[in-house]
């Protein structure tokens, strides 16, 4: 395979989650990092940054979690799940949904006029930001980059 042929690259059964993964996982770090800057600062810019950062992980877990189960799909043609594999997708999905959890709570203060941001964001936070860092390890196993296949 030709490292520059793009119809192997796009076409691959598996590629475009270990592609795409690293999106949601990086702009929620980064948006949670800004966030507490933004707590301990006491600078709206920080949570506004913050914001975004999190509106486009939240976003961007979707085609995740669709290539994804996609890929479990043609890959193992559907077979039943179990060991990491299923974990990883357990987590997956806990993961997903405290990005959005986590999002939405951004958006709700926002929405309201003069709200401000619960300080219990903060500790969902950092359990949404271990989970992720468990559900990526996990699948650095799955792909072979953590251990053997």
């Amino acid at each position: 395979m030709h490292p520059f042929d793009l119809k192997s690259a796009l076409l691959a059964r598996h590629a475009q989650h270990v592609v795409l993964v690293h999106f949601p996982i990086a702009l929620f770090l980064v948006g949670v990092g800004f966030d507490f800057f933004g707590q301990w600062g006491k600078k709206g810019v920080f949570a506004a940054v913050a914001y975004y950062d999190l509106l486009v992980a939240a976003v961007s877990s979707l085609p995740v979690a669709a290539t994804g189960i996609l890929a479990w799909r043609w890959q193992l043609e559907g077979q039943r799940l179990k060991g990491i594999l299923l974990l990883h997708l357990v987590m997956g999905l806990v993961s997903g949904t405290l990005i959005w959890l986590v999002w939405s709570t951004h958006f709700r203060a926002r929405r309201n006029p003069g709200g401000r941001l619960p300080v219990y964001r903060l500790p969902i936070e950092i359990v949404a930001a271990i989970v992720i860092a468990l559900t990526a390890h996990l699948g650095g196993f799955l792909s072979g980059v953590n251990g053997p296949r």
